[in-house]
């Protein structure tokens, strides 16, 4: 799927990040608890080194509990990692985040007067509204929207709290070719930057297997069909997603897809498990592994020769006849040179 994806601003911020983080004690990343892995910048891990890490699962109201359960347990194996659900509707729980920074803390070098912390994340995924909510005021812009936050700035959150807010980035480049889906399919990357027949064709397919009965209940349906194709042109029929000779109209019907997915009108929904992941990064390793392979074969045939058996047979032959030519117009040479 084409897609906008490294803008300017965001190499510039991630430049940033890395220059600051020397200065704070702990990271807060902010992850969109529908797509925790997918959500999780990979090279904020690789710049994080030992420092703790607390990682929000925001937007927990429009994820699946039990699945949330199962990435916070898989999160907090790695070695200095905490979690914390949140969402918008409850900034009580919200505040927590204060009292567990303090905890995470507490063995830090007691001279230092303030707890520096740095929050981090993807665009769109509700970074703004937290620290709102943790200075009790309107501070950081929000939006509906990726990217509103472009620039670097400290907030006193009061309580030896200082914050380094930090605009939401992404990374150049994503491994998981799935990933780039779920983000589009969240609403992680702008509209104007999506293709929504792509990513609605995407979703799809995994939500008449993982959620069935929430698609029917939703788009009214007695079955939900076993591909996305019967599904979209289904649900489309349903909600009169119809243009003129009846035929469907299936970009209409994925963008109401994916907008009512992404207000949670579906229900509760998660797009990615821990289990799904093992085997992603399965295949991904073998893939991996079949491109190394196939580099060394071609190394390995450049250094050869490139030729099948029998080619190569044809190319001697054609060699040892040229050799015997050569040979004999030599002889021949001489001869005419003694005769003379």
């Amino acid at each position: 799927m084409a897609l906008q994806w490294f803008p300017g601003h965001m190499h510039k911020a991630l430049k940033e990040i890395k220059e600051s983080l020397t200065q704070v004690d702990i990271l807060i990343e902010v992850l969109d608890a529908r797509i925790p892995y997918s959500s999780e910048n990979p090279e904020i891990a690789k710049i994080r080194g030992d420092k703790p890490c607390l990682k929000i699962l925001n937007k927990f109201d429009l994820a699946d509990p039990e699945i949330t359960a199962k990435w916070q347990a898989h999160l907090e194996a790695e070695r200095g990692v905490k979690t914390l659900t949140t969402s918008s509707d409850d900034p009580a729980n919200t505040k927590q985040i204060m009292d567990l920074v303090r905890s995470i803390c507490a063995q830090r070098d007691a001279s230092t007067k303030n707890i520096n912390a740095m929050i981090t994340g993807i665009p769109n995924v509700g970074k703004s509204t937290l620290i709102n909510i943790l200075a009790e005021r309107t501070i950081a812009k929000t939006g509906n929207e990726p990217a509103v936050t472009k620039a670097q700035q400290r907030i006193n959150l009061g309580s030896g709290i200082v914050l380094f807010d930090t605009p939401g980035v992404l990374w150049p480049k994503l491994e998981n070719p799935h990933s780039i889906y779920r983000l589009a399919a969240s609403g992680a990357v702008k509209n104007t930057a999506m293709e929504y027949d792509d990513v609605g064709f995407y979703a799809a397919d995994y939500l008449i297997k993982a959620y069935p009965d929430a698609l029917k209940t939703r788009f009214k349906l007695d079955q939900i069909a076993d591909t996305e194709i019967e599904f979209l042109e289904a649900a489309a029929r349903s909600r009169g997603a119809i243009m003129r000779g009846g035929r469907v109209n299936l970009h209409k019907i994925c963008e109401v897809l994916l907008h009512e997915l992404q207000s949670g009108k579906l229900g509760r929904i998660s797009l990615e498990t821990p289990e799904m992941l093992v085997k992603e990064e399965r295949a991904m390793a073998e893939a991996a592994e079949k491109k190394r392979a196939d580099k060394a074969k071609r190394k390995a045939r450049f250094k050869t020769g490139s030729l099948t058996p029998d080619k190569k047979d044809r190319k001697e032959k054609r060699t040892e006849k040229r050799a015997a030519q050569s040979q004999r117009m030599k002889a021949e040479h001489q001869n005419k040179k003694r005769g003379g």
